[in-house]
């Protein structure tokens, strides 16, 4: 059984899927049908030219339908000094992660630590946030210990993170499945 939400916390919605599944698209309409007033968090920083080009198209699919806030690390610090919102997408989770071990250099457990508390304090500043992640465990096992490391976190934060998630979507071939309406739960014997 889904938690309810906590009286001073927004609502969670889990978005993941693989690489172009449509997750992306989807939290944008689910944004603009959830609240007028909204905040998109991006994530991404343009390290190169494939990675600005991706960025750009996401703004331009976006158009001036969010506020915009680029924060690659730290979304406590940044969301501090402004207003509640309806709606606050992130974007995405993944890269968040690859943040936190590439230019943070933090621990497992920091970087769970640390991306759980930011959660936390996007959901007090809207009542409903939107986080977007990828599925990067459906593939071969990743050659290199950093690249296994990176699956595993993404993995389990993700898992920490649907517990929390009121609601839960899962994206593949451009179809949205409602993973929520389908919760095991301990104790039962089928769905």
């Amino acid at each position: 059984m889904t938690s309810p939400v906590q009286d001073n916390l927004g609502s969670l919605i889990l978005i993941s899927g693989g690489a172009r599944s449509g997750k992306s698209h989807f939290a944008h309409k689910l944004a603009l049908s959830l609240g007028q007033k909204r905040l998109f968090v991006a994530t991404a920083q343009a390290w190169d030219e494939e990675m600005h080009t991706r960025i750009t198209t996401h703004q331009e699919e976006r158009g001036d339908s969010y506020e915009t806030l680029e924060e690659p690390l730290n979304l406590t610090d940044a969301l501090s000094t402004r207003p509640p919102y309806e709606v606050l997408l992130i974007d995405c989770l993944t890269l968040w992660i690859s943040n936190h071990l590439m230019i943070d250099q933090l621990t497992d457990q920091e970087i769970r630590e640390s991306i759980l508390a930011h959660v936390q304090a996007a959901r007090r500043k809207a009542q409903y946030v939107i986080l977007v992640s990828n599925e990067v465990g459906f593939g071969i096992v990743p050659e290199y210990p950093l690249a296994r490391r990176f699956r595993d976190l993404n993995g389990t934060l993700q898992q920490a993170l649907a517990a929390q998630a009121q609601r839960i979507y899962l994206a593949v071939l451009g179809q949205i499945l409602p993973l929520h309406k389908l919760r095991w739960e301990e104790g039962e014997h089928s769905l």
